[in-house]
């Protein structure tokens, strides 16, 4: 298999998750997953993103024939707590006031399976992100961008948002929100290369 070229279907319906497979040449097709991902009690985040990713796998491979189905979750962590997509420009800008000036963890959980066997595999990837101290002023510029609204913990580091990063400790890729050195190894465990 390693010699074929595979098919793949992404479970998501980011744009930065497809552009990152596009710039590494997979053939593949964008399926939106239906799944609602909710963190349940006293689950860690990393398990917590696996899972989500594992889902957004299974709600997209009943509907596709051949190929490797793909799916990722990501959220932003501070203090032992999960940000997700902020649900309003004052939930965005309480977001970004306590990631100011501050290190903050980003775990993408990544799910491939072999639609073929059914074999799958998922891992999650973890990034340290180290923000510099931030103004109102700069928060409420941001915000009205509408960039923050769409994204975990409310940036986006190939945007706008990358002017509030001084550090990162891990993949770039896995904050855009698909660790692309960890979707290698994963696709290689299947038998199979990107």
């Amino acid at each position: 298999m390693s010699g074929q070229k595979i098919k793949f279907t992404l479970a998501s319906a980011s744009p930065r998750r497809a552009e990152i497979l596009k710039t590494l040449g997979v053939d593949f097709e964008t399926v939106a997953p239906n799944v609602v991902e909710e963190q349940l009690d006293g689950e860690p985040p990393s398990d917590f993103v696996t899972r989500a990713a594992r889902a957004r796998v299974a709600s997209v491979a009943a509907a596709v024939d051949s190929g490797f189905v793909v799916g990722a979750d990501t959220v932003v962590v501070i203090d032992g707590r999960p940000l997700g997509k902020p649900k309003s420009p004052e939930a965005a800008r309480e977001m970004l006031r306590s990631l100011s000036g501050r290190w903050h963890a980003v775990m993408t959980g990544l799910a491939v399976r072999d639609v073929e066997t059914s074999r799958e595999v998922s891992e999650h990837d973890k990034t340290l992100v180290r923000f510099r101290d931030l103004t109102d002023e700069e928060i409420d510029d941001y915000v009205a961008t509408d960039e923050p609204l769409d994204k975990a913990g409310a940036y986006g580091i190939q945007g706008r948002g990358m002017l509030f990063v001084e550090e990162i400790a891990g993949s770039y890729h896995n904050v855009v929100g698909l660790p692309a050195t960890l979707l290698q190894r994963l696709v290689r465990r299947l038998g199979a290369s990107l």
